[in-house]
């Protein structure tokens, strides 16, 4: 974790047995996390499970990874996203959202996002039992690997 201007930090991966440590980040997070370690992720149904209408939302999402190069980054404005592989290993690529410079779209108020065709800094991996959390300042892609996956996609209100 890095710190950015006014305080705020920037991507974080981290085990799930470490989340306490990061839930002072935002009020929503320990309740997020909660859900986690209680609901069985595994079991859930597919598709959205509103904890809290417009605030903390678990997405429950099966889909097929793609080729790095098909791998379009993606940011937010009004949401944090929490990314929890449950299946399998799951591979991400990251950018500065400052240093991006090829929108592929405007971006979508309702949706909360706007994609890039900006190549990523970096490229990374997270495993079942471990997560990876992308601020505002983060542009990220995921879904990066071959064959099918379940994820939660957490989707945290800043602060």
């Amino acid at each position: 974790m890095r710190p950015l201007r006014d305080g705020a930090c920037a991507m974080i991966i981290a085990s799930l047995s470490d989340s306490a440590r990061y839930e002072s980040l935002n009020p929503l997070f320990q309740r997020a996390f909660d859900f986690v370690r209680e609901a069985g992720p595994a079991s859930l149904e597919p598709g959205p499970h509103v904890l809290e209408e417009d605030a903390l939302i678990v997405m429950v999402n099966e889909p097929a990874m793609k080729k790095p190069e098909k791998a379009r980054m993606e940011v937010h404005d009004r949401f944090i996203d929490i990314h929890v592989p449950l299946s399998r290993e799951e591979g991400f690529a990251w950018k500065d959202r400052s240093a991006l410079e090829k929108p592929s779209e405007p971006f979508n108020m309702e949706k909360d996002a706007q994609h890039y065709d900006d190549a990523p800094d970096t490229s990374f991996t997270v495993k079942p039992g471990q997560f990876a959390v992308f601020f505002p300042e983060d542009a990220h892609a995921g879904c990066i690997g071959e064959g099918a996956l379940r994820k939660l996609v957490i989707k945290v209100r800043t602060a």
